[in-house]
């Protein structure tokens, strides 16, 4: 008995390390797929904002643990173009324009 909830519990853990990799790689394979859709003057152009948009909810949507409900998907969602929104004035300028480059 006692062993069998060993290996359950090795189990567990090795799922969550799997899945804290893929949350880990996020944000690195968002950033890179953000940098493309950054073109000259994207804030002010409504499909470039469009585009950012549903690049981040596809990223998320499948990078994310399917615990989140609706409404807190769409928090996060929001909450990630807002901080790309600040973060990124201009095309190549940015908190992270040298990130995610290499």
């Amino acid at each position: 008995m006692r062993r069998q909830r060993l290996r359950a519990d090795e189990a567990l853990w090795r799922a969550v390390e799997v899945m804290a990799a893929g949350v880990k790689k996020l944000p690195r394979d968002l950033l890179v797929r953000l940098k493309e859709l950054l073109v000259l003057d994207w804030r002010k152009k409504s499909g470039a904002r469009s585009q950012l948009k549903l690049a981040i909810e596809e990223a998320l949507d499948t990078g994310l643990p399917p615990a989140d409900t609706p409404e807190l998907y769409r928090q996060k969602c929001s909450a990630v173009f807002e901080h790309v929104y600040e973060s990124y004035p201009k095309r190549r300028a940015g908190v992270y324009a040298a990130a995610g480059s290499a």
